[in-house]
């Protein structure tokens, strides 16, 4: 899988894409990054890529024509995400559509708000992290590549690990997890889990699943 990102601020992604599962997907082959400076599609000595919004008001706008030409340069295949406060929530089935992809373009935003002419008629779609506000996309963006990365096949070493995630069977919460000691400062991990029973096990993990969700719905 190839994945782009257009942003102002390409060192942001340097080290998280080096790190963990995004960095070993990559030098296992399974995912190459490429990580593009929006600057370097302006055309003036200042490298703007922001101007005042048409109609007044406060902020700043992002300019069309850097993510146009970004993108025309790049040629992308697959899906051009614009990350944005507007777009449709992210949800794990957006990982696992993305994560099929043969490349995906994820379009960060920052300042205000980007020209509309990019949302309408450059991405394909628009997604957000959830209901608040970051200050820029590069957050959203690096959420969003880990999601889809963790997918690949082979990326996480063996599929049950991503099976027993939350959000991985609809919007299931996966049941709480315990490791050695089995007891700390007079905090004891559950019976059933040292029991070695797995009938028992398993339906402890069903009814905590089933419990965590409806408390979180």
């Amino acid at each position: 899988m190839r994945v782009n990102v257009v942003t102002i601020f390409p060192g942001v992604f340097t080290t998280p894409l080096q790190a963990s599962i995004p960095g070993r997907a990559a030098a296992s082959g399974l995912v190459s990054y490429h990580v593009v400076d929006l600057r370097d599609y302006t055309h003036d000595v200042h490298r703007t890529v922001d101007d005042q919004p048409y109609g007044g008001g406060a902020g700043m706008v992002m300019k069309p024509e850097p993510f146009f030409e970004a993108v025309d340069d790049l040629g992308p295949a697959g899906p051009i995400v614009l990350l944005s406060a507007r777009g449709r929530r992210f949800r794990h089935d957006d990982a696992v559509r993305l994560s099929l992809e043969p490349e995906m373009t994820l379009l960060c935003g920052h300042y205000k708000d980007v020209d509309q002419r990019v949302a309408d008629h450059l991405a394909t779609e628009e997604l957000s992290l959830g209901d608040f506000v970051v200050s820029g996309g590069e957050v959203a963006a690096l959420a969003m590549i880990d999601a889809v990365v963790r997918l690949l096949p082979g990326a996480l070493g063996d599929h049950e690990s991503a099976a027993s995630d939350s959000f991985y069977d609809g919007d299931a919460i996966s049941a709480p997890s315990y490791t050695r000691p089995a007891e700390y400062r007079g905090l004891k991990v559950p019976e059933v889990l040292r029991s070695g029973d797995h009938r028992r096990i398993e339906e402890w993990r069903t009814a905590e699943s089933e419990r965590l969700t409806r408390k979180r719905s």
